[in-house]
């Protein structure tokens, strides 16, 4: 993008980035958004927790820099970076919920990330970032080529290339990394992930804007509906061939992959056990969990266009009440024709979504309580030299345990046997624990049972005696990537 005068003109009225990074409370916004949406990772927020989050921040800021620094609440302030003409979050209310939600927009992203390299670095390398131009250039160039007889030249050099590091390493020379080169590269690997993240908001924003214009579109149309779908399938199919929507969905396929998966998390763990790269980055440990929420978001984002369309060719809703049709319609065009004026407010309140309506009849009749006669005629003397060891040996297992252990095995798979997860976490209480495995109930996973399979089931019990049950194969299947983290963590306490 060429740089120029009159273009860095417009840039400074028209991006939210570039106003985020001149405002006046722009630390504030700055520190605070890093903590929530950068750190923490938070792709969504409730309105009150956010609130209380700030109210905190606030308060702190204030007690040490003086009560009058931040005079407004934590409220009034979030309005005003959610309004439109900041575009620095985004406030909106999710499917089934009365209360908003805020997300930092791409801006955000821009602007902490060009803060970020203003910073002075103890360390600047550069050795793996020329091999990572060489590695594109080279992907580039073999990518293109047509030729046969070329691709199978360059096939042959890797292969004699790879020879002669294997006769190498028979020959005991191992060249290894050194902690310089380690640094360097860990450093490009986090700056990358980090990226990747940032770049996700940016995508969402791009198919919510398409989502809009479709939304625009039914909105103002009068026409016949063919020639809608005309022009509605022909969008719907440009984002699925664009480059940006071919490339995020290679991503999202490529991340979903279980072997992919385990040989991300194997190289992850294995990478921060190097005392070259010195501290590792906390937040790289659950980077893949992150980038999956962020792609399940985008992907949300892009089945609402399917959504949109099923509403416009449901004929029977449509036909219900043309008159209520007509008049959201107008009541549409309208804001969209005050959308992008300034200084209007486009914000109504209802007391209520629905009627809340009850009827008579629905109360139950009273049903007088039964009460159970007791007998205390005959009552005779116990025998007072009884073995009461019994009672003592009840054997009580703790669901809550076992679902937690469920989660931690599945970690980022999308599915567990539970032959795997008592490898990882073996039984205590013998038989009763391995039956209440069958019947965990949780909203996180589904328990499937194959009763054309079977395997056994192997544990010590009492005296060291070996145990074994002969169990169908049972398998622990996530229901939602975002949904089964968020479960197992609430389930933890965390």
């Amino acid at each position: 993008m060429e740089l120029d005068y009159d273009r860095l003109v417009a840039l400074r009225k028209q991006s939210s980035a570039w106003r985020l990074l001149t405002a006046g409370n722009a630390p504030l916004m700055l520190s605070f958004f890093n903590k929530v949406f950068v750190e923490q990772g938070a792709r969504s927020i409730a309105g009150a927790e956010l609130v209380e989050r700030l109210d905190d921040e606030l308060f702190a800021l204030n007690e040490r820099l003086g009560r009058s620094t931040f005079p407004q609440s934590a409220k009034a302030y979030l309005d005003l970076w959610s309004a439109p003409e900041n575009g620095w979050l985004r406030k909106y209310y999710p499917p089934d919920s009365d209360e908003p939600h805020f997300d930092a927009t791409a801006a955000v992203e821009k602007a902490i990330s060009w803060i970020r390299s203003l910073e002075e670095r103890s360390f600047v390398g550069t050795e793996s970032r020329l091999n990572t131009i060489f590695d594109l250039l080279r992907q580039m160039t073999f990518g293109a080529e047509t030729d046969p007889d070329a691709r199978l030249a360059e096939l042959t050099r890797r292969r004699h290339e790879i020879d002669q590091e294997i006769e190498r390493v028979e020959a005991g020379e191992v060249d290894v990394l050194d902690s310089a080169g380690l640094r360097d590269r860990y450093q490009q690997m986090t700056a990358t992930a980090y990226g990747l993240l940032a770049d996700f908001r940016e995508v969402e924003a791009n198919f919510r804007d398409l989502d809009r214009d479709l939304r625009s579109k039914i909105a103002a149309w009068d026409g016949a509906k063919a020639g809608l779908l005309d022009e509605v399938l022909g969008s719907r199919e440009s984002i699925a061939e664009s480059d940006q929507g071919r490339t995020f969905q290679a991503f999202y396929d490529f991340l979903l992959a279980p072997s992919r998966q385990d040989e991300l998390k194997t190289l992850l763990a294995e990478v921060e056990t190097m005392e070259a790269i010195g501290e590792p980055d906390p937040r790289m440990r659950r980077m893949p969990r992150d980038w999956l929420e962020a792609a399940e978001r985008t992907q949300g984002t892009v089945r609402q266009l399917s959504d949109q369309l099923r509403r416009f060719l449901d004929d029977q809703v449509r036909s219900e009440d043309r008159r209520v049709l007509q008049l959201v319609r107008g009541i549409e065009s309208r804001a969209l024709a005050l959308r992008d004026v300034p200084g209007v407010d486009l914000i109504a309140e209802l007391d209520a979504t629905a009627p809340a309506i009850v009827l008579p009849m629905e109360r139950p009749l009273y049903t007088p309580v039964v009460k159970a006669p007791i007998d205390s005629t005959g009552i005779q003397a116990g025998d007072e030299e009884f073995a009461a060891d019994v009672l003592f040996e009840a054997v009580y297992v703790d669901p809550a345990r076992l679902t937690a252990a469920v989660h931690r095995a599945l970690g980022t798979r999308t599915q567990v046997s539970l032959a795997e997860t008592l490898r990882e976490h073996p039984l205590e209480q013998g038989l009763a624990e391995l039956v209440a495995y069958f019947a965990l109930p949780d909203d996180g996973f589904t328990t499937v049972f194959d009763d054309h399979r079977q395997e056994e089931i192997t544990w010590i019990g009492e005296d060291d005696v070996r145990q074994v049950a002969t169990v169908p194969v049972v398998t622990f299947a996530r229901t939602s990537p975002g949904v089964a983290w968020a479960t197992s963590q609430k389930k933890e306490g965390r």
